[in-house]
C-alpha cells in the first residue's frame, strides 16, 4: 500500500483511475470494508471543475464494486446559502446516477449526529458530526482548486461539507460559516475529529484563482492524485496549484500529526 501517487490522465479517465488506485493498493483495502462513503465536493450546483463530475463518481463506484462487496453510499452537505444538498444532487446528475447504480444519496446537512470532544482543540473543543462517518470508510473526493480564504480546497478542506448547518451556520450565510473566521485552524481541528481514510483529487483541469469559478489552470494540470495520507495528498495538490505546502496553514499544521506532507 502506498500513501500517495498520481497519474497523468490521457484519453481514458476510467483506465487512468483504475491504474492509479491499483498502484496505491486500494483494491485490497477497499475489499476489507463493509461500508464505503464517497464524499464529493458539491458545494453548490455549478458544473465541474467547481464540483465533482458525476461521471467520475460513477466510475469510482464501478471500480469499487469490482474489488469489494461493501455497501457504497454517496454523501455530501452542500454549503452555499441558497442551495440544498438535494438541489445539487439533482442538478448535477447524481440522482439519475444513484438510481442507475443502486446507491444511496445521503444529505450530511441533516443526517443523525454524534458529539465528540477534544480538549486540545482550541476552536472546536466540541464537534458535532454525522454518525455515519464513524462506521464507514470515508473517501474524500475533491477537485483541485485555489480558495479565497484557505488558499487551497483539497481533500482535508472537503471534509467541511460533513459539518451540519444546525451547529455551524452563523448569521444566515454560508452553511459552514463557523469555519471561516479561523479557516486553517478549523480545517486542522475538523480533521483531527474525522480525517478521510482515502483521498482522491480530480486535478485534470484545476481552478487557479477561486474555488467557485474564475480562471482554470493553463495548461490544464491533467492528473489524478490519490492516497491514504490526506496531508501528503493535499501537499501534492497545493504544489500543483503553484503553492508551497509549507505556506498553507492547515497543511503545515497537519504535517506530522495527521500524516506527512513530504512526497
Amino acid at each position: 500500500m502506498l500513501d500517495l501517487s498520481s497519474i497523468d490522465v490521457k484519453n481514458n479517465a476510467e483506465e487512468s483511475l483504475q491504474s492509479l488506485l491499483e498502484t496505491i493498493g486500494a483494491p485490497e483495502v477497499l475489499g476489507r470494508q463493509k461500508r464505503i462513503l464517497i464524499k464529493p465536493n458539491l458545494i453548490n450546483t455549478s458544473p465541474p471543475p467547481v464540483t465533482v463530475p458525476v461521471e467520475l463518481v460513477a466510475a469510482l463506484i464501478t471500480l469499487i464494486r469490482s474489488w469489494s462487496d461493501a455497501e457504497i453510499v454517496v454523501a455530501e452537505g452542500s454549503g452555499a446559502p441558497s442551495v440544498e444538498t438535494s438541489d445539487a444532487y439533482e442538478k448535477l446528475g447524481y440522482g439519475a446516477m444513484a438510481a442507475e447504480l443502486g446507491v444511496s444519496l445521503i444529505d450530511l446537512n441533516t443526517a443523525p449526529l454524534k458529539t465528540l470532544r477534544k480538549a486540545e482543540c482550541e476552536i472546536f473543543p466540541e464537534m458535532h458530526l454525522p454518525e455515519i462517518l464513524f462506521d464507514s470508510f470515508v473517501i474524500s473526493l475533491a477537485m483541485l482548486k485555489a480558495h479565497s480564504i484557505s488558499d487551497v480546497t483539497l481533500a482535508m478542506k472537503n471534509m467541511i461539507g460533513c459539518a451540519p448547518p444546525s451547529h455551524y451556520q452563523v448569521g444566515g450565510h454560508w452553511k459552514k460559516s463557523a469555519f471561516h473566521r479561523y479557516m486553517h485552524e478549523s480545517i486542522f481541528e475538523l480533521n483531527q475529529y474525522r480525517a478521510p481514510d482515502m483521498c482522491l483529487i480530480d486535478a485534470r483541469v484545476g481552478l487557479a484563482d477561486y474555488h467557485l469559478g474564475g480562471a482554470t489552470c493553463n495548461p490544464p494540470v491533467g492528473k489524478f492524485i490519490a492516497g491514504f495520507d490526506p496531508v501528503a495528498v493535499d501537499a501534492m495538490g497545493a504544489e500543483l496549484l503553484g503553492f508551497s505546502w509549507q505556506d498553507i496553514g492547515h497543511i503545515a499544521m497537519a504535517d506530522g500529526v495527521l500524516g506527512n506532507a513530504a512526497f
